[in-house]
């Protein structure tokens, strides 16, 4: 808002002042409503209105709109002003249009026409003001109307530096709405060469400008990189009284430089041309340089724009990650960073010793601040800061510290801060494998960290240590007794009681030779924690009480006693009754080889990647350094090929996992016995035969849920998860598409493809943005997809989704949900205004529809009334002479035109159906609203 000068717009002043005088609310509604009729009459009545008045006036509803009441009228007097040559009036038309004029106004040509001609002018002021308009409203129209004027006058020789440099930034807002304005071509190479340009201002406006473009078309604007290193030399090597206009607390451009770097940043290193190389290394060495160079002020702006280019210069040595000096230089640099008294700084530092970790020129260097690093763990106030030191701890571990480290962060783990406790459990389980040289040492890790914070150790760190044990031999006898003494605590984690009762149950008789750890003791101490569990935990047990018959028959009379009291109708479980019903059953009928073949011990599992690196990389998208740990997805348990005979096979899963298993081909058992561990190994087989085989794998979704409500999950399934998050604004819609990897590997090839007919796109306007091809292992991506209603219509928008993970084809055909309803403003209306619209609108067939249907389930009012709003009408109370019925006003937003619409809902109950009818000033708008809502109910 401008100022309000002594000499000038009085009578805006008192209004502003009579408002913050205001006591209350009703108060100032009084004094707006007041002054918004004075303002009307004005404009309707006075048409001798001088610029003077009309931009006083315009100003106050300003104001007023900015209060956050709505302004209707007006429009036309601050498009008046735009033609008026004094800056003050032009500029408050300029403001009120960038504020409150909606780009599909009518008088937008008005405007369009007005900033044209300004834009012609000779006045900088003028071409200034109707930049910054253009770059307000910033929308696709405005793109479309100057696309090519701005290029012009941005390159062009007569055009002064104030003006091209508010002409790149004005380009640069455009380009992000409609990335097609730029032209190529010879263009390219002039906005280049802006980097070159006397005037630093414009040189900062078009970095800016080259960086957007980059990013879009890098090959096409490769020739910026020389340029941009040579401007950097000179800003670098530049005294700070050289640019004394550009210099920041004796710091020379630091906002250029940090652009400049960033811009680099989009390319590899300069191999072509050595000089440029060099230069650019020369760059970054000065900056080094001055950076241990005592402080030319003790001001806190002068250290923030010092680091702020040296934080930046870092950036692009890690970056191009090929001169090992500078590496190890920038290292030194962060290092003297850590035990500085500003958080930022500290923080700052060990957030890029982060990346420079990952490199092979500065990982020693790295390690040189572990003693220190440990500390900001341990001793730093800022639990962000504590946060990013265990991530520099993990990324600096190799086989030479791994034991120190990973035990630094156990011990660290028990006073560590909630919000970062289940990142630390799976960073220590990550460490402990990849750098174990002895697994006895990786056994112990993992059940302290399950001593420590069993709450954090997600089902992925516990499968793995199982996992791993299974694998090797030479550590189950090991993990077999150590995991028995940890179950004789007096109070241990529920994830100890499953690890226990999963080795035991495999190798339990390893360690049965010892009196202390007998079958009987085993058997009796993992039974003492049963009533402590939950269902599943209770599950698994069970599954390990038929494996110590199979192990340990002497104690079979002991576990059968077991098995009765839980397969007795008073459990309070099912599935656990039916579970120790079915083992009973076969402790009882199975002969002593049929039970060694069913229950023999589990056989290794496949290597694949890591389950707890793909959850951690989903915590952490793009800041986990890769690892080479392999892994299975769940341990799932296996059995020989024996078939089950039992209604209930999810039962047979030993873990306890929920995943619904594959029935596999009858091998030719006779099937009389029952497969108390499941078919999972048959299901497992069929996956992986699939994994190998590239075919195609289709589904279509229609999500009608969709009517009611705007966001939620269009599509899930093992692989991907596809949500939709939306917002509408009268005929203007945007959706946000969100795409999930659910797997632990890249889905490649993912492409998104609009099904839109051309006749169609002349009703309902969709433009879909451009989406990355790769969607990484735990990661999401966003995509918009923009809508705008022309004219009514009736069926909706799909797309496409194709993707090829594991060497496997999909596609999913998803129809958007961009039904008519979501254009809805809802309206008020008191009964007699509604009667006689509704009146109105019957006197003709042409304008109403009318089903009667019966109702798909049960009647719910509650749940029809939560569904009528969610439709996006206004639901009227009280209105109806049937408290039952459900009345709604509303009006659907076009370009084209606006088109009120009525509803009435009469439900019988004794009938069980539904009288729905719907009245609007256009058939064709009833009936589909008549459509949509009679499916829903």
């Amino acid at each position: 808002m401008p100022a309000v000068r002594g000499d000038g717009m009085r009578g805006l002043a008192v209004f502003i002042s009579d408002i913050r005088n205001c006591k209350s609310k009703e108060a100032e509604i009084k004094r707006i409503n007041k002054e918004l009729a004075n303002i009307r009459s004005k404009f309707k009545g006075d048409k001798t209105l001088d610029g003077y008045q009309k931009k006083k006036y315009v100003c106050k509803l300003l104001f007023i709109f900015l209060l956050g009441h709505d302004i209707d009228f007006g429009h036309m007097e601050a498009v008046n002003l735009l033609s008026s040559n004094k800056y003050s009036e032009k500029q408050i038309g300029y403001l009120f249009i960038s504020v409150l004029v909606n780009t599909n106004s009518e008088l937008i040509k008005l405007i369009i026409q007005s900033i044209k001609n300004d834009l012609a002018s000779r006045s900088p002021i003028h071409i200034n003001l109707a930049l910054q308009c253009i770059a307000n409203i910033g929308s696709r129209e405005m793109a479309e109307a100057f696309g090519n004027e701005i290029p012009k006058l941005l390159v062009s020789g007569d055009t002064m530096d104030v003006v091209k440099q508010s002409a790149a930034l004005c380009l640069l807002r455009l380009f992000r709405t409609s990335q097609d304005i730029i032209p190529g071509g010879e263009w390219t190479s002039r906005i280049i060469h802006l980097l070159n340009d006397q005037h630093m201002g414009v040189v900062t406006a078009a970095t800016s400008l080259i960086d957007a473009l980059v990013k879009k078309n890098p090959e096409e604007y490769k020739g910026c990189v020389s340029l941009a290193v040579s401007r950097l030399s000179r800003i670098v090597t530049a005294s700070y009284t050289d640019l004394q206009d550009y210099t920041y607390y004796f710091v020379p451009a630091p906002w250029l430089s940090v652009k400049l770097l960033r811009l680099l940043q989009n390319y590899t290193p300069p191999a072509e041309d050595p000089g440029v190389r060099g230069r650019l290394n020369e760059c970054l060495e000065t900056i080094l340089n001055k950076a241990q160079e005592p402080p030319k002020s003790k001001k806190v702006q002068h250290s923030n724009a010092k680091n702020a280019v040296l934080f930046e210069a870092i950036s692009l040595i890690i970056h191009n990650d090929s001169e090992a000096n500078l590496l190890v230089r920038a290292c030194n640099q962060l290092g003297q960073f850590l035990s500085n008294r500003e958080t930022n700084l500290r923080y700052l530092a060990l957030e890029s010793m982060c990346h420079l970790a990952t490199s092979e020129f500065s990982h020693e260097a790295v390690k040189k601040h572990q003693e220190v690093v440990i500390l900001s763990m341990k001793m730093e106030k800022d639990v962000s800061v504590r946060q990013q030191a265990v991530d520099l701890l993990y990324a600096m571990c190799d086989k030479s510290n791994a034991e120190e480290i990973v035990q630094e962060m156990l011990n660290y783990l028990e006073t560590a801060d909630y919000s970062i406790r289940e990142e630390m459990v799976l960073k220590v389980a990550i460490l402990a494998e990849k750098y174990a040289t002895d697994y006895t040492w990786y056994v112990d890790v993992i059940l302290n960290l399950i001593r420590i914070a069993g709450d954090y150790v997600s089902e992925e760190v516990w499968y793995r240590v199982i996992q791993i044990v299974i694998n090797r031999d030479e550590v189950q006898g090991y993990a077999a007794k150590t995991v028995f003494e940890a179950l004789q605590a007096p109070a241990c984690h529920e994830n100890m009681v499953k690890v226990g009762g999963y080795i035991l149950g495999e190798f339990g008789n390893l360690i049965a030779g010892d009196q202390r750890s007998s079958p009987l003791v085993q058997f009796q101490l993992l039974h003492s924690k049963y009533h402590l569990c939950s269902p599943m935990t209770r599950a698994l047990l069970l599954s390990t009480y038929i494996k110590f018959i199979n192990l340990f028959p002497e104690i079979r009379t002991q576990v059968q006693e077991v098995f009765k009291q839980h397969s007795n109708l008073r459990s309070a479980d099912a599935e656990l009754q039916q579970r120790a019903s079915e083992y009973l059953q076969l402790s009882i009928i199975a002969s002593s080889d049929v039970l060694a073949t069913v229950l023999e011990e589990m056989p290794a599992f496949p290597e694949r990647e890591s389950s707890i690196l793909a959850v951690l990389k989903k915590k952490k998208p793009g800041r986990v350094p890769e690892n080479e740990i392999k892994d299975n997805k769940s341990p799932t348990p296996v059995t020989n090929h024996t078939e089950v005979n039992s209604s209930n096979t999810n039962s047979a899963d030993l873990l306890g996992l929920s995943t619904p298993p594959i029935s596999a081909p009858n091998q030719g058992n006779t099937g009389v016995l029952l497969d108390v561990l499941g078919d999972m190994y048959s299901g497992a087989k069929v996956a992986n035969n699939n994994s190998t085989v590239s075919s195609n794998r289709n589904w279509f979704v229609d999500p009608k849920k969709f009517v009611f409500k705007n966001n939620g999950v269009l599509f899930e399934n093992d692989l991907i998860q596809i949500g939709v998050k939306s917002e509408f604004r009268q005929n203007l819609g945007r959706l946000g598409l969100f795409y999930g990897n659910k797997t632990s590997a890249p889905i490649l090839n993912f492409k998104t493809t609009l099904q839109w007919l051309e006749e169609n796109n002349a009703k309902l306007a969709v433009h879909m943005k451009s989406i990355e091809p790769i969607l990484e292992a735990g990661a999401q991506i966003q995509q918009m997809i923009n809508a705008e209603c022309i004219d009514d219509y009736t069926d909706t928008p799909s797309i496409i989704v194709s993707f090829v993970c594991n060497t496997v084809t999909h596609k999913i055909n998803i129809k958007l949900p961009l039904t008519i309803n979501k254009f809805f403003e809802p309206t008020e209306m008191n009964g007699e205004s509604f009667f006689a619209r509704w009146k109105n609108l019957g006197n003709t067939n042409q304008t109403r529809s009318q089903r009667i249907f019966k109702a798909n389930s049960p009647m719910d009012l509650q749940a029809a009334r939560t569904k009528i709003i969610g439709f996006g009408m206004q639901l009227l109370d009280g209105i109806d002479p049937n408290p039952d019925n459900f009345v709604c006003a509303g009006i659907i937003h076009m370009r084209s035109q606006q088109v009120g619409c009525l509803l009435r809902l009469e439900p019988n109950k004794n009938a069980q159906m539904y009288r729905l009818t719907v009245r609007s000033s256009k058939e064709t708008v009833s009936i589909e609203l008549c459509d949509l809502l009679a499916d829903q109910f």
